[in-house]
């Protein structure tokens, strides 16, 4: 790459890489997607460093595994200094008979102090920025402190939480973060995209665009998507994803739909008087969730394709490499989960919930129309995009990526002698090979090792059985060994209490 590239990095919520039209699914709409895959390279065994977000995505910016960087968990706190809220906000949380729309934000912001968890941190960014880049973002940060701007941000236009109300989320704007009265989110975070590119303070420089959509995280009901999108979806058979019963791990498994849909998750308090009745059948759960999850999507994809068309319509298309991911997978149905790596207890690594989407597309530099089969991670992100950048980056002994530029290029067919990679969450870690997955939960399990090659759909556990002991054995040996090298022993999240419900500090857990 003789001229430094643009770059133009899309990350989603809880997107499962089964949930685009170019991944073969023929029901959802993605147009926008799939015009990105045709142009460039799409992986098929993409995977998150951990299936939940804040993790995952500290993982994406600091090249480090959980166990190196600390964030074990959603982050249920440390968002901002409630001093930032708007006054309408603040007298909303004062109240005893506010709105429905500030509960949400109230169980998250109210009485909350930033917490900075990138600090002693080298984000990629940083990097980029350092070396001439102007560097952008807009949408969910998620990763502490969501209102300073930080790792080599110049533009920064965040979203307070992790997940927000659609309608009514609450967004930086001139200095505080204030709630948007019947503003679509998903817009509003495109919206400020094209706005960076209007605003550039070094239009001769190459930028690092990032726009985190919080879609297509929860909620997905009636009232939480525009009715075009809603429609396209009614009568959709949805033969897409697995109708099943129940996975016994999950909150749906033990307890009715209705406790299930009126408890808080992840921040999110489902209220009937808003959002309808609950429905009383699992079926009626099943079609509205779908169809708010693929609206979510389509909704999204649009606005991609508007920043698509955005650069196509400044000549910056042909100097811009398009990079487009999720920070989790996602279950809808998958396994009779409706979730991510939290939606069981025990936390699970099934491939739905660790597989995210790969999309990468620059022209003259990654040749159009291609799939690659091969297993990459989030934590190789870092040093790929510093690669493909043309920065220069000494990298430290104790960062596990590698880059995968020669993949996307077709320099090189291969990127690690041995393709395994490895995923943790709390005290769940998995070891995954292109022929079998080991997962192994500290202390006292259970455990789970899957034949990936005669059983892709991860149905039959083979753990215990004595026919796979050698299997096992080596497979465990094999995570040991990897992880001993890489844990920081100050964050080792298999002497953490994680279970899935939050993290309040460094060390605290919900």
């Amino acid at each position: 790459m003789n001229k430094r590239k643009n770059i133009l990095f899309i990350l989603t919520d809880d997107h499962g890489a089964w949930a685009m039209g170019c991944a073969g699914n023929k029901e959802l709409k993605t147009p926008n997607l799939d015009r990105i895959a045709a142009a460039g390279m799409r992986f098929d065994n993409f995977f998150c460093a951990s299936p939940v977000c804040s993790p995952a995505r500290m993982s994406i910016y600091t090249g480090k595994i959980p166990s190196q960087h600390g964030v074990h968990d959603w982050l249920a706190k440390g968002h901002l200094d409630e001093r930032v809220l708007s006054e309408e906000l603040k007298k909303a949380f004062a109240s005893n008979t506010m709105d429905w729309e500030y509960r949400w934000p109230k169980s998250q912001l109210q009485g909350d102090r930033p917490i900075r968890y990138l600090d002693g941190h080298v984000a990629f960014t940083q990097l980029l920025a350092e070396n001439g880049y102007e560097c952008g973002l807009t949408g969910k940060w998620h990763m502490g402190d969501s209102y300073t701007p930080q790792a080599g941000f110049a533009y920064w236009k965040t979203t307070a939480m992790g997940g927000e109300n659609y309608y009514y989320p609450v967004v930086l704007e001139d200095g505080v973060m204030e709630l948007k009265h019947g503003q679509y989110v998903t817009d509003i975070i495109a919206d400020n995209a094209v706005n960076f590119l209007d605003s550039r303070r070094r239009p001769e420089d190459p930028f690092f665009l990032a726009v985190h959509f919080t879609a297509p995280h929860s909620p997905w009901s009636e009232v939480s998507h525009p009715k075009k999108y809603l429609d396209m979806y009614r009568d959709m058979p949805f033969e897409s994803t697995p109708n099943v019963p129940p996975h016994p791990w999950a909150p749906n498994g033990r307890k009715t739909l209705a406790q299930w849909q009126s408890e808080s998750h992840e921040g999110i308090r489902f209220s009937s008087a808003r959002y309808g009745p609950i429905p009383e059948t699992w079926q009626e759960h099943r079609r509205e969730s779908l169809t708010g999850y693929y609206a979510a999507i389509t909704a999204m994809d649009a606005q991609v394709g508007r920043l698509l068309d955005e650069l196509e319509a400044r000549g910056l298309a042909k100097d811009t490499l398009v990079i487009f991911t999720g920070d989790n997978g996602m279950n809808m149905g998958h396994h009779g989960i409706w979730g991510k790596g939290n939606g069981t207890l025990p936390v699970n690594m099934y491939d739905t919930s660790v597989k995210v989407p790969g999309l990468f597309a620059c022209p003259g530099v990654i040749p159009p129309g291609r799939v690659c089969h091969e297993m990459v991670s989030h934590y190789d992100l870092y040093e790929t995009i510093l690669d493909l950048a043309g920065v220069p980056f000494e990298k430290p002994a104790d960062m596990p990526g590698v880059s995968f530029a020669g993949l996307l290029t077709g320099q090189a067919e291969r990127v690690r002698d041995s393709v395994v990679v490895f995923d943790e969450y709390g005290p769940c870690r998995m070891i995954r090979t292109a022929d079998w997955k080991l997962v192994l939960r500290y202390p006292d399990g259970p455990n789970e090792l899957y034949d990936l090659k005669n059983d892709p759909g991860e149905e039959r556990d083979l753990y215990g059985l004595p026919e796979y002991e050698a299997v096992c054995r080596d497979l465990a040996a094999r995570l040991g060994d990897w992880f001993q090298r890489y844990v920081d022993p100050r964050f080792d999240g298999s002497r953490e209490a994680v279970r899935g419900k939050g993290q309040l500090t460094s060390h605290s857990f919900l």
